[in-house]
């Protein structure tokens, strides 16, 4: 299709080893690693920390502080390594090719960024200006400025993460093998809302808010597709992130980051239900404002 003439690219270096076994065996060991290295580096830090080791564990369970934050999102590069190895190992080919070509990368991503930084501003001062009830105040706003770069650099590498597994390995080995996007787009989107239920959390919200995630992988593989890169849904997810963790987090769920916190939790079935249909709005509307950005 026209419209994603640019995809043609970007599974370019996923040709030579494109058989659906490799891909499976690939994911799997992926994961695997990613488990290991995580699990490896949690229980290190345990036994560093002694006593205060029980405390902490608690704290990374629900993300409600600074420090456990940091960590949870710096361990997606592990996520990261694992899709490294099983890249040059399995597909004998370089991790920096599931990104796209370089020279489209930094440059969509930007363009994106920028759209959606003036979108979430204007998002940001258009009423209503709480959600039915006004913003808890988390962090003070000093603490929260001071850790702010540190913030941002973790959530970008937990989006650079999942773009990279998601849209670039799963996606580029899929669509080097099956052309029709109901395969490359849809599975990999399966799989990403998969991961995103948790009815432990969410309730009777969690199928809800697996079925969001799905559309939203679904999105992101659109805007792969037609930009030839992962830039713009590194952007995208980046944005998205940025606003439901450094700024205004639940405060049940990651909330050790944010700046405010929503007057409801995950399990405020009815409150979130009632702004789940403006969240999706919005991904719309960034989807769009995305393409707008690369103009394909």
């Amino acid at each position: 299709m026209t419209r994603y003439a640019a995809h043609k690219a970007f599974i370019a270096p996923a040709i030579p080893s494109a058989a659906p076994w490799r891909l499976i065996v690939g994911f799997l060991a992926a994961t695997a690693i990613y488990l290991l290295l995580n699990n490896l580096m949690f229980t290190t830090l345990f036994k560093l920390m002694g006593p205060r080791a029980d405390g902490f564990y608690d704290s990374l369970l629900t993300g409600q502080t600074p420090m456990a934050m940091l960590l949870l999102l710096g361990s997606f590069g592990l996520m990261i390594v694992g899709v490294a190895v099983v890249a040059r190992l399995i597909h004998k080919r370089p991790v920096r090719g599931l990104m796209g070509p370089a020279h489209l990368v930094a440059p969509q991503f930007w363009a994106v960024l920028k759209i959606l930084v003036l979108l979430g501003v204007v998002t940001y001062l258009l009423p209503p200006w709480d959600l039915g009830a006004p913003y808890v105040p988390n962090l003070a706003l000093g603490t929260w400025l001071l850790l702010l770069p540190f913030s941002l650099l973790g959530v970008l590498v937990q989006v650079s993460a999942e773009e990279i597994v998601f849209r670039g390995y799963v996606q580029q080995q899929l669509a080097a093998r099956f052309s029709s996007p109901l395969v490359w787009m849809v599975l990999p989107a399966v799989i990403f809302a998969l991961g995103h239920y948790l009815p432990d959390q969410a309730g009777e919200n969690a199928l809800v808010i697996a079925l969001w995630a799905g559309v939203f992988g679904m999105l992101m593989a659109d805007l792969t597709a037609r930009a030839g890169s992962l830039g713009p849904a590194i952007a995208v997810h980046f944005c998205n992130n940025v606003a439901a963790i450094v700024i205004t987090s639940m405060p049940d769920d990651l909330s050790g980051l944010a700046l405010y916190l929503t007057p409801f939790g995950m399990n405020d079935t009815e409150a979130l239900r009632a702004w789940l249909p403006v969240d999706f709005a919005l991904m719309m509307v960034s989807w769009l404002a995305a393409r707008l950005a690369i103009r394909r």
